[in-house]
């Protein structure tokens, strides 16, 4: 169930977009709480598999990137193939 479905309004809660692989839904979402106007913004990416969404990783959007994952998404041959669409959405959200 996609951010939009669950009738939450993308302006509160930073939702970017989402996409899935196989049984799991990747949310991308821009970190809004507590966020200071002159830094960088910061991006966190959930799964949702069937157990309920966590996150996954968090992306410090500066000049080079580097995300930090969590748990066993640490080196996942996914890893690449989820940042490349979790970037897009960053450049080109669905929510506008």
């Amino acid at each position: 169930m996609t951010a939009d479905e669950e009738g939450v309004h993308p302006d509160e809660d930073g939702w970017l977009g989402d996409f899935a692989r196989g049984p799991a839904v990747f949310a991308v979402y821009r970190e809004t709480k507590g966020a200071h106007p002159l830094a960088p913004p910061e991006y966190r990416i959930e799964c949702n598999d069937g157990a309920g969404p966590r996150v996954i990783c968090r992306i410090l959007d500066a000049s080079d990137p580097v995300p930090e994952w969590y748990g066993a998404w640490e080196g996942d041959q996914w890893c690449e193939w989820i940042l490349q669409r979790a970037f897009g959405l960053i450049k080109r959200p669905r929510n506008r």
